[in-house]
């Protein structure tokens, strides 16, 4: 009988033993089943973005050749003209010292001419009675005749302080005309306004300034570590923010030898000849962004960023393959381009790998009672 109670003891022992195994191997498994997901072909590519804005090519500012005030404005901001065209009138206000100088030298240049014109009439009597040789009543005829534009050059010099030209000009100082054809963006004057030309200490008032609007370009600033992957002659899509839905074809021209610190970060300035057309008026200044395809691969094999793990002390990337039920093993691979979605796989794994979905949150074990 005894052996027999140490016999029932020991098989019950060992079924307590057993059944406490099973239950702590049943929850060690984990709570999540994995899913797994295979390589796809794809086309891949990297685009670098950047914030300008549109402008015209070329802007000319329309200065004045005299000084004065305006008289009369004949544009708008907004019109469009043509070379030649009238913008402004300038009246006249001759500085007074200038003036006063101007009106001495006509005065001494009458002089000179009174005194010439007797020297002459007197040598002329005495030519004419072969008293004088031909060589000395030559002399004091050039001089009288000098005397005769020295006057009038005075004259006119007068005339150009006190009117803005001189009899029998065909150009006018006082009218301010177009020098290219194109569209008045910016008329920074009004009537009534004092102007000056251009000189040596001074760059002159800005009458207007005309640009064409058919010939826009994109300028934008571009980081430090875009700046090298960067090529004359790229192609780029500017899209406007005040024009939705269009995309305009732009062309990569300048990329700035020098960049400008700004904000702690090196900005390289760029320009890219954007191709208008006329679907929609696009004006000087329009915000923009401008998307450059710096790397493109076409069908290549890739995987989601998200199934990519890296060794934490060779950081090198690794991927995790089915293997059987649930169960996987650590696979190096190769890695290429990626665009924050997808990432092309060089080598590694093949098309037919399962690869495990790792990134799962294990779900929160919620008391039965907090429901």
């Amino acid at each position: 009988m005894k052996i027999l109670k140490y016999i029932g003891i020991t098989l019950l022992i060992s079924g307590a033993l057993f059944a406490a195994a099973y239950f702590i191997k049943t929850n060690d498994k984990s709570a999540i089943v994995y899913e797994t997901k295979t390589v796809i072909t794809t086309s891949i590519e990297n685009k670098t973005v950047i914030t300008g804005k549109v402008i015209p090519e070329d802007e000319v500012e329309i200065k004045p050749q005299i000084q004065g005030i305006i008289d009369a404005l004949f544009v708008e901001e907004g019109d469009k003209v043509n070379t030649g065209d009238l913008l402004a009138k300038i009246k006249v206000v001759p500085n007074e010292q200038t003036l006063n100088s101007a009106e001495g030298r006509v005065k001494s240049a009458k002089i000179i001419l009174t005194n010439s014109e007797t020297e002459f009439t007197r040598n002329k009597k005495l030519f004419s009675k072969g008293i004088i040789s031909e060589q000395e009543y030559s002399s004091i005829e050039l001089q009288y005749n000098q005397s005769q534009q020295n006057l009038k050059n005075a004259e006119s010099d007068l005339q150009i302080i006190k009117l803005g030209s001189s009899d029998g000009s065909s150009v006018t100082n006082t009218n301010v005309r177009a020098t290219v054809t194109g569209t008045v963006l910016e008329i920074p004057v009004k009537k009534g306004d004092q102007v000056i030309q251009a000189n040596t200490f001074n760059p002159g008032t800005t009458i207007a300034t005309i640009a064409d609007l058919n010939v826009m370009i994109f300028e934008g600033q571009v980081d430090e570590g875009e700046v090298s992957k960067l090529k004359k002659d790229m192609n780029l899509e500017v899209n406007l923010a005040a024009i939705e839905n269009k995309i305009y074809q732009a062309k990569l021209k300048f990329i700035a030898p020098k960049g400008v610190e700004q904000g702690g970060a090196v900005q390289f300035k760029i320009e890219a000849e954007v191709i208008i057309d006329n679907e929609f008026f696009v004006r000087a200044g329009y915000s923009a962004n401008a998307s450059i395809i710096t790397a493109k691969r076409e069908n290549v094999n890739a995987l989601s960023e998200a199934v990519i793990q890296y060794n934490k002390e060779t950081k090198m990337p690794f991927v995790e393959i089915e293997t059987g039920d649930q169960e996987f093993e650590i696979r190096e691979v190769e890695l290429g381009l990626a665009d924050g979605i997808n990432v092309e796989v060089v080598s590694g794994i093949s098309e037919k790998d399962k690869v495990k979905i790792w990134s799962i949150t294990k779900p929160n074990k919620i008391n039965k009672w907090e429901k």
